[in-house]
């Protein structure tokens, strides 16, 4: 009886997995998509990821020395924001323009915010958006696959701003199109989100909803869903941004309504805006309605009574 029990802070349930080890699958998950660009753009890609990975990591290792803050580059959550946004530029744009998204992704969304798990938004999406708004002609000139091999690198169409016919599924897969580096081979960004999947790093009811809501509104609009699913980034967007911890809901119906959302806003944006890609600013809305939507789902305390109901 004189045995003192210590209750402890939660959880009180822990898990082996760190942020490195997450982080680290999600690279892996990037590979693919990473190569298939590199081979479809030539050595160009390789040197843009290089630039965006090393300008993040550098970039947060000095933001965290000028706020006193600890270094966190060790947990590798720089490396995968400056993936995604070199899979998020065309493959020819000035390496300045990019280190400035770096700048913007991780000094201004992420560090300025708090540092990992405190951003509001995606960093690698906030920077694409606002490089998208500051050089527009640099964002949206688009070279075709294999152009190092002479073909012309300024007429080139993406699949959502040619003309219908234009591309088939096969060319779709397989990324024989132009566009940003790392939404053209919808092959190889599935093939990460299998992976993300069977290692449990990321749920599957963000891009299943996200894609099958996609899907119905290109019914709905009179567009090919498939066509749809397959061109831009609306793959790459669902598995690698719109599942981001920080900045999607963690309730399962937060899930369903969140990526609900996405699906809904894309392809109206795709649809009836000046602009043929709406991926990017669909996930960045819906992330900044996160909080609100994880208040109106969370599950009930234990215990609690209904109002009106008999005690």
């Amino acid at each position: 009886m004189d045995q003192k029990l210590y209750v402890s802070s939660s959880p009180h349930f822990r898990s082996n997995t760190t942020t490195r080890r997450i982080m680290l699958d999600v690279i892996i998950a990037l590979l693919p998509t990473t190569i298939a660009s590199c081979v479809i753009f030539g050595f160009r890609a390789l040197i843009l990821v290089g630039v965006c990975v090393a300008g993040c990591v550098l970039m947060e290792y000095f933001a965290r020395k000028i706020m006193k803050r600890d270094t966190t580059i060790g947990d590798l959550s720089a490396v995968v924001t400056g993936l995604l946004l070199a899979l998020n530029l065309p493959v020819d744009i000035n390496p300045l323009i990019a280190l400035f998204g770096c700048l913007v992704a991780i000094v201004v969304v992420k560090q300025m915010f708090g540092g990992i798990g405190m951003n509001f938004v995606n960093p690698a999406l906030a920077a694409r958006i606002v490089l998208l708004v500051s050089f527009p002609s640099a964002m949206m000139r688009w070279v075709p696959a294999f152009w190092y091999q002479g073909a012309d690198a300024v007429t080139a169409a993406t699949p959502l701003a040619a003309e219908k016919g234009t591309f088939s599924y096969i060319d779709l897969l397989l990324g024989l199109h132009g566009g940003s580096m790392g939404e053209v081979c919808a092959a190889a960004i599935l093939l990460g989100g299998v992976y993300l999947v069977i290692r449990k790093v990321i749920s599957p009811i963000i891009p299943c909803v996200y894609l099958g809501t996609a899907a119905l509104m290109s019914l709905v609009v009179g567009a090919d869903p498939l066509y749809q699913l397959l061109s831009g980034g609306l793959l790459l967007g669902a598995i690698f941004m719109a599942t981001d911890y920080t900045t999607s809901p963690v309730t399962n119906w937060g899930k369903v309504i969140y990526a609900v959302g996405c699906g809904v806003l894309t392809i109206l944006l795709r649809s009836f805006s000046n602009m043929p890609e709406g991926v990017s600013f669909s996930i960045l809305l819906m992330n900044i309605l996160t909080p609100l939507i994880e208040l109106l789902t969370r599950p009930r305390t234990l215990g609690f009574v209904k109002k009106g109901a008999k005690k």
